[in-house]
């Protein structure tokens, strides 16, 4: 049964459970400015399925900076609001439930 998706029951190559996450997901993206007059920008609201640590992955090499998963929250050395945005869109999310 490993072939089998638990959620919606069809084969793992023919899931659709990630797609419609990805539709129905509300990601916030605000910027914070830290000690020193720092900012980061703070990626919430990725479910579990989203795998934080990949995506993290993803947009540090996208955007060329650092950063770091806690608490299923990214963030991101400087400022990067337009960036972040485009990265999700292009990854299938809608740019109406994306508040940036």
């Amino acid at each position: 049964m490993d072939g089998i998706c638990q959620k919606c029951g069809l084969p793992r190559n023919l899931c659709v459970c990630q797609e419609i996450a990805k539709e129905e997901q509300r990601i916030k993206v605000r910027v914070d400015r830290r000690r020193f007059g720092k900012i980061v920008t703070i990626i919430s609201g990725l479910e579990n399925d989203m795998n934080p640590q990949e995506m993290l992955k993803e947009l540090k090499r996208k955007l060329a900076c650092g950063g770091t998963v806690k608490d299923k929250e990214i963030t991101l050395q400087g400022e990067h609001r337009v960036k972040v945005k485009e990265f999700f869109v292009e990854k299938g999310f809608k740019e109406e439930l994306i508040d940036a």
